[in-house]
């Protein structure tokens, strides 16, 4: 199976209404999941030190060209594993407060929001989606003619648990923040 890797991702909420959720669509020429919507985030880099927060702050600015001090992190979600490519990923919830995005063409092919009450809606639904010449069951969030899936549509549906669950920290944290 091969050692596990450390990665993480950030649920990037933007702190202007619609409040969109930021979401990535990979380059196509990409190894890992080429095409793929995912959510900004990636593999710990030796910089990191092993520090999650530091390496989605990093993934964040390299990927979308957010900088740190327009982020702030609100919570973290539990540890997803990833059994293809022996990844442990562990999503944070963070504000980011609107601005410029400038996607890194060399791993990005494009940045788009869904807004959040979508997100939180029952969008979120058991499916099944075509790729690589497979069908593949999985939780599935169409939008706009984009499909969330695989290990995103997972963290989906962890984020809107931790945001039912009673005395949600993360979901009051983001209506605090989000507040007029």
């Amino acid at each position: 199976m091969g050692e596990r890797r450390k990665a993480a991702v950030a649920l990037g909420i933007v702190t202007e209404p619609p409040h969109g959720v930021l979401f990535v669509e990979r380059g196509a020429h990409l190894r890992d999941h080429p095409g793929q919507i995912g959510l900004p985030g990636g593999s710990v880099d030796p910089e990191d030190e092993g520090d999650l927060e530091r390496t989605v702050l990093r993934e964040l600015r390299e990927e979308v060209g957010v900088e740190p001090a327009r982020v702030r992190i609100v919570g973290r979600l539990r540890e997803v594993s990833q059994r293809r490519n022996n990844f442990d990923v562990t999503p944070f919830v963070a504000l980011v407060e609107p601005g410029p995005f400038t996607i890194d063409g060399s791993e990005t092919a494009g940045l788009f929001t869904i807004p959040l009450a979508t997100v939180l809606s029952d969008a979120l639904r058991d499916g099944e989606v075509a790729y690589a010449g497979l069908t593949i069951p999985s939780l599935v969030l169409d939008y706009e003619g984009r499909q969330v899936w695989g290990l995103t549509a997972q963290i989906l549906r962890i984020f809107n648990e931790a945001w039912r669950a009673d005395g949600s920290t993360v979901r009051a944290a983001v209506e605090a923040a989000l507040a007029p």
